[in-house]
């Protein structure tokens, strides 16, 4: 199990790390030609039990079909929604879809979330020999031994998801970089119902405090110049991830305000970005001082609910006269379920303040960032 994940996990519950490691210890790996024991099986969360079924669906298809999806994949991730199946399968893909937006709590407008991307560039070799690709659902969690693909036959064979297999493999996939965005929209919309405004956007009604007037006339925000996260060694099934942060202070009014900033370029544990991307907006806040927590949708994230957990525990807290911070809240907010991705906690920075500079640590050492301050100008 992901080292990361597990102590998250041990922190969130409140139990000991050894009876967690008996709790969530990971099966030892089956051969191909052995399936994995029953008593060792995980759950399948919704999202994954959707693609999964995706996934058996596809290995079976005709000859034709399954030559011209993997044509097509080995190329580019292929929207699912969009290739040219028999009539039934395409009303399967979309009932299947439809399950998935309702399982991520996204509206039903979003579009297509289905994706079939080949599972890693040397297999390109394999196909182009004409070689039958398996089909598998990429896990929705980080620490997975291994992943149960199909055949033609609509047979399973358990594959290594420590080692990248020599055998082509199709995989289901979730549109994380779409599902982000819609949700991103959902959860602002939700919170500004709730009350719980953005900072970034935020403009002072009046000038009737100096807060308001140096908010009017341009203000303080904190640059990213650098960013790393932890070389995890994610398994080979595992696609780029999807990063956002949460960034929260006390507003004006001394109530909490909260900023989503995504990071689309943060594809990779192990490589360092220089994004020199803004990250907190000090324009409206009543304390020189923001928190910022750092999470990840790699499949299992559902927005409808995460929202409302933020929203429920952020409205309760109360100014009192002191900077408070807000990460704990948050954190105490999301599920407990750390170690399967639902959704992925990264990290959390404490106190970044107007003068913050240099490489700052994440408290859960899993990351740093440079950051450092930068003045908006007004227009």
């Amino acid at each position: 199990m992901n080292p990361r994940i597990f102590h998250r996990a041990a922190r969130s519950l409140g139990i000991a790390a050894t009876t967690l490691a008996v709790m969530v210890a990971s099966p030892a790996y089956a051969r191909p030609d052995h399936n994995t024991p029953a008593a060792a099986t995980v759950a399948a969360s919704p999202v994954l039990a959707i693609i999964d079924g995706v996934a058996r669906q596809l290995a079976v298809v005709d000859r034709s079909t399954s030559d011209r999806l993997s044509a097509s994949a080995a190329s580019d991730p292929v929207d699912l929604l969009t290739v040219k199946v028999n009539g039934r399968l395409t009303g399967d893909l979309r009932a299947a879809n439809q399950r998935l937006l309702i399982a991520k709590g996204l509206p039903a407008d979003t579009g297509s979330l289905l994706l079939l991307r080949l599972a890693h560039p040397d297999m390109r070799a394999a196909l182009a020999r004409g070689e039958a690709p398996l089909v598998a659902a990429t896990p929705t969690d980080d620490s997975v031994t291994n992943v149960t693909a199909y055949d033609r036959s609509g047979g399973t064979v358990v594959l290594d998801a420590a080692r990248v297999p020599q055998r082509p493999v199709l995989l289901v996939d979730v549109d994380t970089e779409r599902a982000l965005s819609a949700g991103l929209k959902l959860m602002r919309e939700e919170l500004s119902q709730r009350g719980i405004g953005q900072a970034a956007s935020a403009r002072p009604a009046s000038r009737t405090s100096a807060a308001e007037v140096t908010a009017a006339s341009g203000y303080w925000a904190t640059k990213v110049n650098g960013v790393r996260l932890s070389d995890d060694e994610e398994p080979w099934v595992k696609g780029g991830a999807e990063i956002y942060n949460v960034v929260a202070g006390f507003g004006l009014d001394g109530k909490v305000k909260v900023d989503l900033v995504q990071m689309p370029y943060l594809d990779h544990d192990g490589t360092t970005y220089y994004p020199n991307q803004l990250l907190v907006h000090f324009s409206a806040y009543k304390y020189n001082l923001a928190d910022v927590v750092m999470m990840e949708d790699d499949g299992d994230t559902n927005y409808s609910s995460l929202v409302k957990a933020i929203a429920n525990a952020l409205l309760v807290i109360v100014d009192g006269g002191a900077y408070t911070p807000l990460v704990n809240a948050i954190l105490d907010a999301i599920p407990t379920s750390w170690y399967t991705d639902d959704p992925d906690f990264v990290d959390a920075w404490y106190t970044l303040s107007t003068g913050s500079s240099g490489r700052k640590y994440g408290a859960g050492a899993n990351g740093w960032m440079d950051v450092a301050p930068y003045w908006v100008a007004p227009l």
